[in-house]
């Protein structure tokens, strides 16, 4: 099996592709990058390392010829229209290549009145593919509980979780355990179904002040839960014009659509993901 991965040097990519060599052969793996300078440890690893440009569909096709399984993580855009587009070049390629399978990114934030800025793109992802005619298979996440690591010292000292979310609950995955079951699924034909849609979460949800609470215990530190405003939240968090991305994440949080919890990473993996707590105590302690 020969496998491509896109955004092999970004946060979700690179996890993928360091879980993907503990079980294929690193020259089996063929590594899709923006910029070849920043993958050196890629080729160092034993893997071959490709320039892509996803709006250019010479380089996808040349990138994906030959593969069996495209791992297609999305760029890091702010909106659907592009990714749209760009999964379009995708696929165009994908067909051009004749690319055996599409392993693909979804996101729980996938519904028809979901407001979250991306949920378009999310929405549009399986249904397009299903369309395509490439066997594929989505594993969407829940949120990524790794920012909460970085966040935690700005929570502690302003004493109470801010997120916008009313009395609704957020599920989480961590990217350890996200790219890990990618990777299984990637490398395991009896997993890679066609049309198949895996769901990553942990094992439950939070309210607010449920993770509040989990917070607190991890810091030693009191905190609660008072939250600001959609358009706070926004103003407070626009860096990279990221601030509308964020609120309306919340705002869809907050009508309870990111709330939804799985057994699917069990049955990856054979075993319940990385609980909240134990997630954020192990990795603050290391930060």
């Amino acid at each position: 099996m020969k496998y491509i991965i896109t955004g092999a040097t970004g946060h979700l990519g690179n996890h993928i592709f360091n879980e993907l060599i503990k079980l294929v052969p690193s020259s089996s793996i063929t590594a899709g990058v923006h910029t070849i300078s920043k993958a050196d440890r890629l080729s160092q690893a034993g893997a071959k390392v490709v320039s892509i440009d996803f709006f250019n569909e010479d380089s996808l096709i040349k990138a994906f010829q030959d593969k069996d399984v495209l791992i297609y993580v999305p760029s890091k855009s702010h909106d659907s229209y592009s990714r749209i587009m760009e999964l379009e070049n995708v696929l165009q390629a994908a067909k051009g290549a004749s690319v055996g399978h599409i392993l693909a990114m979804g996101f729980i934030a996938d519904q028809v009145n979901n407001p979250f800025d991306l949920s378009a793109f999310y929405g549009y992802l399986p249904r397009r593919l299903a369309e395509s005619q490439i066997p594929y298979t989505i594993i969407r996440n829940g949120l990524y509980a790794d920012p909460l690591v970085p966040y935690l010292p700005e929570l502690i000292e302003r004493h109470n979780v801010i997120y916008p979310m009313k009395d609704q609950a957020l599920s989480f995955i961590s990217l350890d355990d996200s790219s890990k079951a990618f990777a299984k699924v990637a490398a395991t034909k009896s997993l890679l179904k066609d049309g198949r849609i895996y769901t990553l979460t942990q094992s439950r949800n939070y309210t607010m002040p449920q993770l509040a609470k989990v917070l607190s215990e991890v810091a030693n530190s009191e905190i609660g839960y008072q939250p600001v405003s959609l358009d706070e939240f926004g103003a407070m968090y626009n860096e990279g014009n990221e601030g509308h991305m964020l609120s309306s994440m919340y705002k869809a949080g907050g009508m309870g659509l990111l709330d939804e919890v799985s057994s699917d990473y069990e049955e990856i993996m054979g075993h319940p993901a990385t609980d909240l707590k134990k997630f954020l105590q192990t990795n603050y302690q290391n930060n």
